[in-house]
Order: structure tokens, then C-alpha cells, then sequence
């Protein structure tokens, strides 16, 4: 790196109108590359050339002599982005870059400088960055040393509020007041105070310290702010949009020398507010640096004319925004589809059955991304695409069934199912903790391979013994005693019935539960969905083998894969085709997302069905159901309101037979409910918002083998079934009423047995 005096260095040369690297951009691309004095905000939106952009501004730097390598600061938010940005201004300015040593992540950069200063905030140069089991492991001893319950109060739960106050720059001693009762009935101030003592013992640090540390320096030590206030010139940071309040204060500190800072980013792309995001950082980007500059990039190369009309119509419906609107000059190409089906199998089939014509078509299976709002949502596609023999991966994550928390709910039932399980019986025996340590579990193999006998016959004999003491002892027969209780329960209980019975009595779903990281709530839902598709099986063993089966799947190995992951893991990417599937209120907008977050959170929700449109190329297929297994139980739901806030010129409904599924049972039947068959212009496409005033909903029933549009609020009092009627189910055929309770009734079919159903979605038998 060098040390060159700003006096001592090249003067900077003139820019050069000519320049190769300038040609091809459009002239709000060139602005934002050639305006690169004072701040600028550059609003890029999705597929504008935003990367093309930053890193010819990069080029356009170097290659006009305005600074050094060594002077520019540089940030993006992945090793990979920083990579593909050193590589790309390498290219455009035609030689090898050397240096730019201060392009990276913000921690990245973060740790640089800490190691120079680390001595400020007591710790050497040479200090160790923890990882995720180094500090929940620290966490643990400083819980225990203190006398609290790790149970009640896990070190996870305390790592989360942690991470949470470093990534909006908070010490112990700045925590809000509210906050110091978030943990541990109000110690969760000083167990903060205690783990930053602790660290500085060790000589380490976790991630969040990397930018709280920096703070702390450049706040308290002028002199160093401005030595890196000479050393930056110029400042560039990607994506802004998800920068947190730590990194926010960080660049502003920085950028206080030259005032020379380039913020590039899309508010309407700010989509991860659960993890620390805050759009409010680039809305305010104009208050924060007076007389900045702003460049919207507006003009999109990636899709087609509807798609981004339906893309840009919704986005307006957001209130916190600073405005943009995408145009292409591009054909108009396909409009945006929306298609409703009966229920989630349904939809999977018509996902499916688009994938194949497509293929049949000429396309190509990668050319296709099923881009769902949360994990839980993937199983019936993945089971779909293994029948049918579709190539496809998970993105961003495992398939469905080699989750985790899957394969532990999974280890579970084969372990009911035979006690002579010894892998499984492993996986499970301390899963949730019983103090069944791997010393126990070891004693417990050594002696289950001598005596050649399974590890669950073997720990019921050490519990005899003295072999295993204390706590282990104790769990290990209350473990024992859980597994002959489930086994016996599995003689009379339906399988899916017993699923939950076990994940609730064995404390797997309070682990979840309590566990306050991001994804708790995601693999809580994802054990949710397993129980429900555990009751489309007979019996737990053809469940089992079935998912046998699946896992066992042979997979492609030549990159032709249709992908499936969550809206948020598709940031970044794009495709020909787009499957949008769930488009329901509670599911997307997420409930839970809206529960806890208000209006702020329904608007980033808005954000992310924004960026779901815009990853399509050239189709976009919305879908959404009329019914929803949840909890065990057939729910009517309606359409996502995101649906009526695309403009309705640019979307084209899907809802005639055989899109708008009826159901096992009654493909032939014509007069299916159409939600969509009144034209855009009629109240017909704004049916679904008036239902939810008027108590109606556009479902399809079937009474006496037709469809029917349902009046919820006539079923929702005494039923007009009673008991000995003959009726008729779309997905279970034919069967007796054995006792009605208002919209809920009890049917003996004829081939699926007893069932709880919804009153309107039975008919008369004829």
C-alpha cells in the first residue's frame, strides 16, 4: 500500500471525451459514471446497469488521474461483488489494477482498520474474529457463571439482541431503556457488559464489533478520522439501500473528509429489514448530504414492457419511497398471469404442467425459477418435480426434506416406528438438550455393539447401572419412557396427529420456539408443513417410504435445473420464467411479518413482490389458492391485495378450467367459480377486496356437482348437514356425515376414512 503524499501524487488528468469505456451508456448511465465530485445518490433500479455503472465510476476515477488505487474506498456487500468489481475496472480501463486494497465488505474494510487502532479499544493487532459457535459457546459460560437457565434463557436468544444492538451501533451502555428487560427479567444490559469484558480478555471479537469498534475510534480519536479522511478521496458504496444503522454511521464518519461519496442503490429493492436494514438510510440520503446530487437509472435491459408496468404499477402503492418509474424500449411481450387454483397441490400441478410445455416448447429447464415467500412453501413443488422426474435445486438452502429440522422431526418417527433405529436414536436422544452428552452417547454405542443389541436397548440397560449419572441418567429415562408412550399411541393415533404430539412432547417445537434467530420462525413453519403432508399418506410407513424415495432421487448433473428458493435468495437474479406461487393474504403479505412490523413491514413486503416481478425476463406467472391446509385444517383464504394493485392492462387472468383447478374428481366439470371472469374494467377484478367487507369469498364449492360462489357468512352458524346425510368431497369422494358443528363437519368417506372438513366444500351426493 502506499504512503505517497496527496501533494507528491499525479495530478489528475482531464477526462477524455473519447474514452472506449464511456461508449455504449445511456445518458443517465454516463452522468452517474462522469458526476464524480461531491455526493451523489445514484437510484438504479432493477436491471438498469447498476454494476456496469459503479464499476466504470471506478474506472472512470483511475483513469482520469483524480486518485490512486490506494485513495478510493470501495464497499459492497459480498467477497464475490468485490471480486467481480476489482476484475471488471481491470478490464475497462485496459491494464492490470494493481492495489485497491480498500475494496471489500463493509467488514472486510472494517477489519483493516481495526487491526491498525485495535490498541483503542483494548485489544492487540493480532485478535480473533469469533464465529458463530465460539460465541454462543462464550455466551453459555457467562449465562451459567450468572445462575440464569439456559433453557428459559438460551445463549442463541442473547446472541440475536446482541447482534441486533451492534448492528444499530449500541454499547451496553447505550441500550434503550426498554431493552434492558428484553432478557433475563432486566439483566440483559450488564450480560452485554459482561461478554464485551470477556472478549477483551480473549483478544477477540465478534462480527458485529468490527464496525461498533471503528465508531468507537473515530468518534473518540479525531486524529485517526482524519488520517483516513486524507486517505479517501473518493467513496463508493453498493447497495445502500440495506445498509443498517452501524454501517450508515460508519460511511457518514468517512465521508465528513472530501464529501466525494457515491451511494448506489434502489429503496424500492430494501428487502431486508429482519436482519438490520434501513431504508430510511438512502430516503434521507439528501438531508444527509446537502446539495448531493441524484441520478435515477430508469431505463431496464432485462424485461419485457407488462412486466415491468405491473412491477412499477404495484411498487406505487408504497408511501415510503423516493420515486422511479421503469420503462424498456423493448417489446411489450407477454403480460403478467395470475392464475388461481383450488389448493397448494393444485397449484403445483399447473407449475409443473407450464414447466413441461415450456420444455416442450424448446426451452430449457434452468431457464425457470420458482421463487416462493417462505421455505415451508417448497415441499409440494419439490414433490411434484420428483414424480414427474423435473431436474430442480435449491437455492440459498437444502431441499425441503434434508433440513435440519426436518430430518430431527424424521428421526423421530422412524424411531417410534423401530426402536432398532441406532441412527436415528442418535441424532435425537439430546435433541433438545436432556444432558445426554457425547461421552453418554458414546458409552451408549460401545456398549449397544457388544452386546449387539440397539442403542435405545442398551441406554434402557445403563440406566440400570452406574454407568451414566446425574443429568444424563435422568433425561435418558424420560427419553426412554417418551418412546414406549409414542409407540403405543402409534397403535390408535392418525400419524400426522401423532407427528405433533411428539415434536410438542419431546420440547423440539418449544427449542424452535424459544429460539430467537431469524430462522426459528421459518423451520418452526417448515414442521408445520411436514405434519400436513403427512396426512396425504395411509400410514406412517408409506410416509416414511416416501420421503425414502425422495431422498434417494437421482439428480441432474448438468446444470439444467429449474430453481426453486425464497423471493429473498432470487436479489440479484434473473430469469426467462417466473412461477410466483402463494399470492394469499397471510401468506404473502406475511402475516406474522405484518403482526410484528405494522405498515413499515407491509411496504417491505410490497418491496419483495417488486423484486419478485422484476427477476422475470420475459414471463411472470402469479398464482394463488382458494384454500389452504393450515394447522391441520382446510382454510379459505383470499388473494394476496398485491394482486389488485398491478395495473390491470398489464396483466392478463388465468382462471378458466383447468387453470382455476377443481380438484380430484372433477376434471370435466365446465362451471368452475372464475374470480377473473368479468373484464379488468368491471368490479369483477376487485371482487376479492370487497369480500373481505361483505363476509363473501370467490371460492369454488361444489354443491350438488356445480360451482358456486360461497357466502361464508351463511355457513359460519348451524350447518345445513346433519348427521346420515350422503355427501360428496372434491379430494376425499363420497362418505356419511357422523356429526355436524356448524362450517365444520365430520365425514366417514367411503375410501379415505374419518375427516373434519369444511361444510362448504362438500356437496350432495347424487
Amino acid at each position: 500500500m502506499s504512503s505517497v503524499p496527496l501533494s507528491q501524487q499525479a495530478a489528475p488528468r482531464a477526462p477524455r471525451a473519447d474514452a472506449a469505456y464511456l461508449d455504449g451508456l445511456n445518458p443517465e448511465q454516463r452522468a452517474a459514471v462522469e458526476a464524480v465530485d461531491g455526493a451523489v445518490l445514484v437510484l438504479a433500479g432493477a436491471g438498469t446497469g447498476k454494476t456496469r455503472v459503479l464499476t466504470t465510476r471506478l474506472a472512470h476515477i483511475l483513469a482520469t488521474g483524480k486518485a490512486q488505487p490506494w485513495n478510493i474506498l470501495a464497499v459492497t456487500f459480498t467477497n464475490k461483488a468485490a471480486r467481480e468489481m476489482k476484475e471488471r475496472v481491470g478490464k475497462i480501463i485496459g491494464e492490470q489494477v494493481e492495489g485497491l486494497p480498500w475494496l471489500g465488505t463493509f467488514h472486510s474494510i472494517a477489519a483493516q482498520i481495526l487491526r491498525r487502532h485495535a490498541e483503542l479499544v483494548g485489544l492487540k493487532s493480532t485478535f480473533t474474529i469469533l464465529d458463530t459457535d465460539d460465541q454462543l459457546r462464550l455466551l453459555k459460560q457467562i449465562l451459567e457463571a450468572e445462575g440464569i437457565d439456559t433453557k428459559r434463557w438460551t445463549p442463541r436468544h442473547l446472541a440475536s439482541l446482541i447482534d441486533g444492538w451492534k448492528n444499530r451501533a449500541q454499547t451496553p451502555e447505550r441500550i434503550p431503556e426498554e431493552d434492558k428487560w428484553s432478557f433475563a427479567d432486566g439483566k440483559a444490559q450488564k450480560l452485554y457488559k459482561l461478554y464485551q469484558d470477556r472478549l477483551s480478555v480473549l483478544n477477540a471479537c465478534d462480527f458485529g464489533d468490527l464496525l461498533l469498534h471503528n465508531i468507537t475510534i473515530f468518534q473518540n480519536h479525531d486524529d485517526v478520522l482524519a488520517d483516513f479522511h486524507r486517505k479517501f478521496r473518493y467513496l463508493l458504496v453498493d447497495e445502500y439501500q440495506d445498509t443498517n444503522v452501524a454501517q450508515y454511521l460508519w460511511l457518514r464518519l468517512l465521508a465528513r473528509g472530501s464529501g466525494n461519496v457515491c451511494c448506489v442503490g434502489d429503496d424500492d429493492q430494501s428487502i431486508y429489514g429482519w436482519r438490520g436494514a434501513e431504508v430510511d438510510n438512502i430516503l434521507r440520503f439528501e438531508q444527509d448530504f446537502p446539495g448531493a446530487t441524484v441520478i435515477r437509472l430508469e431505463r431496464n435491459y432485462r424485461s419485457t414492457g407488462h412486466i415491468l408496468g405491473a412491477a412499477a404499477g404495484l411498487i406505487t402503492a408504497n408511501k415510503a419511497r423516493l420515486g422511479k418509474t421503469l420503462w424498456t424500449e423493448d417489446q411489450a411481450g407477454h403480460k403478467v398471469q395470475v392464475s388461481g387454483l383450488w389448493d397448494g397441490e393444485a397449484e403445483a400441478r399447473f407449475v409443473a404442467d407450464e414447466i413441461e410445455a415450456h420444455i416442450k416448447g424448446g426451452g430449457r429447464h434452468s431457464d425457470i425459477a420458482v421463487l416462493v415467500r417462505a421455505s415451508w412453501q417448497m415441499r409440494a413443488f419439490e414433490d411434484r418435480f420428483i414424480m414427474l422426474g423435473l431436474p430442480y435445486k435449491v437455492i440459498g438452502g437444502p431441499r425441503f426434506f434434508e433440513r435440519a429440522e426436518i430430518r430431527d422431526a424424521l428421526a423421530y418417527l422412524r424411531l417410534v416406528r423401530s426402536l432398532s433405529d441406532d441412527l436415528a436414536f442418535e441424532r435425537v436422544v439430546n435433541t433438545p438438550k436432556r444432558g445426554v452428552g457425547d461421552t453418554s452417547v458414546q458409552k451408549i454405542a460401545m456398549a449397544a455393539r457388544g452386546a449387539q443389541v440397539s442403542m435405545a436397548e442398551a441406554a434402557r440397560l445403563m440406566t440400570q447401572t452406574d454407568e451414566i449419572k446425574g443429568k444424563g441418567r435422568t433425561g435418558l429415562i424420560a427419553f426412554l419412557r417418551d418412546l414406549e408412550r409414542w409407540a403405543e399411541q402409534a397403535e390408535t393415533m392418525r400419524h400426522d396427529e401423532l407427528a405433533e404430539v411428539i415434536l410438542d412432547e419431546s420440547g423440539y417445537t418449544a427449542m424452535w420456539r424459544e429460539d430467537k434467530s431469524p430462522q426459528a420462525a421459518g423451520r418452526l413453519d417448515n414442521l408445520k408443513e411436514l405434519v400436513r403432508s403427512m396426512g396425504e399418506f395411509d400410514s406412517l410407513e408409506a410416509f416414511l417410504e416416501h420421503i425414502a424415495l425422495v431422498s434417494d432421487a437421482d439428480r441432474t448433473e448438468n446444470g439444467d435445473e429449474v430453481s426453486i428458493m425464497t423471493l429473498h435468495a432470487a436479489k440479484g437474479l434473473e430469469f426467462p420464467l417466473v412461477f410466483l406461487p402463494g399470492w394469499e393474504e397471510t401468506v404473502f403479505p406475511s402475516q406474522r411479518s405484518m403482526d410484528e412490523g405494522g405498515t413499515a413491514a407491509l411496504e417491505e413486503e410490497r418491496r419483495l413482490a417488486y423484486v419478485g416481478i422484476t427477476r422475470a425476463r420475459e414471463r411472470a406467472v402469479i398464482s394463488f389458492t382458494a384454500n389452504r391446509m393450515i394447522f391441520g385444517r382446510w382454510q379459505s383464504v383470499l388473494p394476496s391485495r398485491f394482486i389488485d394493485e398491478m395495473p390491470a392492462e398489464h396483466c392478463e387472468a388465468k382462471s378458466e378450467t383447468g387453470y382455476y383447478d377443481a380438484g380430484p374428481g372433477f376434471e370435466g366439470v365446465a362451471e368452475v367459480a372464475d374470480p377473473f371472469k368479468s373484464s379488468y374494467e368491471s368490479p369483477g377484478w376487485k371482487r376479492f377486496q370487497a369480500s373481505k367487507a361483505s363476509g363473501r369469498r370467490a371460492d369454488p364449492g361444489v354443491i350438488e356437482g356445480k360451482a358456486t360462489l360461497i357466502d361464508t357468512s351463511s355457513v359460519s352458524g348451524n350447518s345445513k348437514w346433519k348427521r346420515g346425510d350422503r355427501v360428496f368431497h372434491q379430494k376425499f369422494g363420497y362418505g356419511t356425515v357422523k356429526a355436524a358443528d356448524g362450517a365444520k363437519l365430520t365425514v366417514a368417506f367411503d375410501k379415505a376414512g374419518e375427516k373434519k372438513v369444511v361444510a362448504s366444500f362438500v356437496g350432495a351426493a347424487p
